[in-house]
């Protein structure tokens, strides 16, 4: 697709929606509270503000608000306002607050926005933990949210990944023109590296018409020992081993397919 020559500013909005899982295997209360509690520290407010901070970087826009928080007893959010014109330093709010009132969101509708919620949950019912980090990096004009796809996905444990990409709005060019897209893909595959995309199964269900694309992955392999939380996998019987494997491996298929899966039919999906 030629480059627009466009009629003002390019009203097209681009959001890029990530639902990000990490699977874990915790035996006993204390090593699922540990697990909630460790992802609660690798996940804080603060984290989560450096790893958007640098998404910000990697699109190209210049950030003009973050509002970030801690919540008990577990999960942060962080949101932060960015634009595509260079900001003076000065005006950057930093502080921590709950985020802009209804009246500044309004005075920012020029503007596009990145937000991250985490969500760390466990059960005592077989042992599993999950931790769901939920991304949003919607952006106006010519800067593109799938520059940051890549990165996103490697700065977070990534097990299991839903993405959502669409295009919305229209943006007319000099001569009156609507264009309802203005850069070719078929595909949110297409922008991702060769290395992600040899470690994980992908699906694709894709609504061209609506400029509407969704892609799913799951890791292919994976080693026990990463999986296990304060456990050594050689200390696990043979018979151990392959229960907690299965366990995993139908948790992620269940969260990949969207569907509970019967044990008995888990070899055939």
């Amino acid at each position: 697709m030629q480059k627009l020559k466009l009629h003002g500013f390019n009203n097209l909005t681009k959001s890029l929606g990530f639902c990000i899982y990490d699977i874990c295997y915790a035996n006993t209360k204390a090593e699922r509270d540990g697990y909630i509690a460790y992802i609660d520290e690798q996940y804080n407010a603060n984290r989560l503000t450096e790893i958007l901070s640098e998404t910000c970087s990697i699109i190209g826009a210049n950030v003009l608000n973050i509002a970030r928080q801690d919540y008990e007893p577990q999960g942060a959010s962080v949101t932060i306002l960015v634009s595509e014109e260079p900001v003076d330093p000065c005006d950057i709010d930093n502080t921590e607050h709950p985020g802009p009132l209804p009246e500044s969101v309004v005075a920012h509708l020029d503007k596009s926005h990145i937000c991250v919620h985490t969500y760390p949950e466990s059960h005592p019912e077989g042992g599993l933990c999950t931790f769901r980090a939920d991304i949003e990096v919607s952006t106006c004009g010519v800067i593109s949210p799938l520059k940051a796809l890549n990165y996103l996905i490697h700065q977070l444990e990534s097990d299991i990944v839903t993405i959502d990409y669409r295009v919305r709005g229209f943006t007319r060019d000099v001569n009156g023109i609507k264009h309802f897209i203005d850069h070719e893909i078929n595909s949110i595959q297409n922008f991702m590296s060769d290395d992600m995309k040899s470690m994980y199964d992908m699906m694709d269900v894709n609504v061209y018409q609506e400029n509407m694309f969704h892609t799913k992955m799951l890791l292919k392999e994976f080693d026990l020992k990463h999986y296990l939380f304060n456990s050594n996998p050689a200390e696990l019987s043979a018979q151990e081993h392959k229960r907690i494997t299965d366990l995993l491996w139908k948790e992620m298929r269940e969260i990949y397919y969207g569907r509970n899966i019967p044990s008995v039919g888990l070899k055939s999906i």
